[in-house]
Parts: C-alpha cells; sequence; structure tokens
C-alpha cells in the first residue's frame, strides 16, 4: 500500500517537475516549429533515455561522488550555463524552416540531446530529488530501476507534448519574421532558465 502511494505521488512528481518549461521543453518546442515532429523524434528519444540514464546513473552512486566533491557540482552548474547561452544563441540565429538556409540546419541529433542532460540543471536536481524521495519505492536496486522507467514514461509524453506544442504553432507563425521573432523569445526563456540556477549559492 504504501509502494503504491508512493509510486503515485512519484508521478504526480514527475509530472510536475517534466512538464513545465524547461532547457530541455522549450529546445524540443523550437525544434518542433522549425523542422516538424518527425525530424525531431531523435531529439525526443536524446532527452528520454539520456535523462532516465541520468537517473540511474545517480542511484547508482554517481550521487554520492558530488556530495562528497561538492566544487564539480559547482563546474557542472557554469558548464551547464555556458552551453545553454551557446544553445540559446543558436536558436536565436536560426532561421525558419522553409528556408533554404534552414534546410542546411537540422535539429538536435539523439546523441547531443542525450549529452546535453549531463550538462542540464534542472535535469540534475530533478533526478537527485526524485532518488533520494522517493527511494522507498521499493528495495534497492530494483528502486533505482523503477524510477527510471517511470521517468522515461513521463518523460516520453512530456517531450511528445511540447513538440507538438512547437509543430501546432506552424500555422500560426507562417511568415519568416515571425519565426525568427519566435526563435527569439524562445532563446531568451532559455537564458531566463538559467536564472534560478545561477541564483543558487
Amino acid at each position: 500500500m504504501v509502494s503504491q502511494q508512493l509510486t503515485i505521488a512519484f508521478i504526480v512528481f514527475a509530472a510536475a517537475m517534466l512538464f513545465t518549461p524547461g532547457p530541455n521543453n522549450i529546445m524540443l518546442m523550437v525544434s518542433g516549429l522549425n523542422y516538424g515532429f518527425r525530424r525531431t523524434l531523435p531529439h525526443v528519444a536524446g532527452v528520454t533515455l539520456g535523462f532516465s540514464f541520468l537517473a540511474a546513473v545517480i542511484g547508482f552512486g554517481l550521487g554520492a561522488v558530488f556530495a562528497a566533491y561538492p566544487v564539480l557540482h559547482t563546474i557542472l552548474k557554469y558548464a551547464g550555463a555556458a552551453y545553454l547561452v551557446y544553445l540559446a544563441i543558436m536558436i536565436a540565429i536560426s532561421a525558419p524552416a522553409d528556408t533554404g538556409e534552414a534546410a542546411e540546419g537540422r535539429p538536435m541529433t539523439f546523441i547531443g540531446a542525450a549529452l546535453f542532460q549531463w550538462v542540464n540543471v534542472k535535469g540534475w536536481v530533478i533526478a537527485v530529488g526524485a532518488v533520494t524521495a522517493y527511494a522507498a519505492i521499493a528495495s534497492y536496486p530494483l528502486n533505482v530501476a523503477m524510477l527510471s522507467i517511470l521517468l522515461f514514461l513521463v518523460g516520453v509524453a512530456s517531450s511528445i507534448t511540447w513538440v507538438l506544442l512547437g509543430t501546432s504553432l506552424q500555422p500560426l507563425v507562417k511568415s519568416p519574421q515571425a519565426v525568427r521573432v519566435f526563435n527569439v523569445v524562445m532563446a531568451l526563456l532559455l537564458l531566463a532558465s538559467l536564472y534560478p540556477v545561477l541564483k543558487e549559492p
């Protein structure tokens, strides 16, 4: 009974964390608008598999390394922030999908999206919070496996929702100028998502 209640509580926690705006979701929405649903699927796979793998690695012991060496957390925080600034610039200057220039561009790859999870500070916060707060969902190591699988399933639903949100905007954002404005606004939101991270001591 306790395990069932914890499972439900964890799913609610995961949905609240993974469906809210953050670096992954903003980039997925922008990719959905600029490249469409099908071309964004490798990005979706990289986010969902990469994040659930990160959670599993933390659950199986990497979190203890960061607890023992807090300087690694600081390095990760600023490396992730620098990469997010780079991604925001790339989004802001990206061309609309129906132009010749954009035809040469491409959405984030599976590998790129999976590796991004390791410098996504919001992802680390969610993964560490999930593993520490809901470890009693089952006995070790089954608990880590369950948490990772549930994060993957909720992550798939969240990622697809954000991509579909982006693709649904395609009829509304028809002109190249409108797409550029949208990309710039999304880039600014991506930068704004850094504020809570950098505000931490």
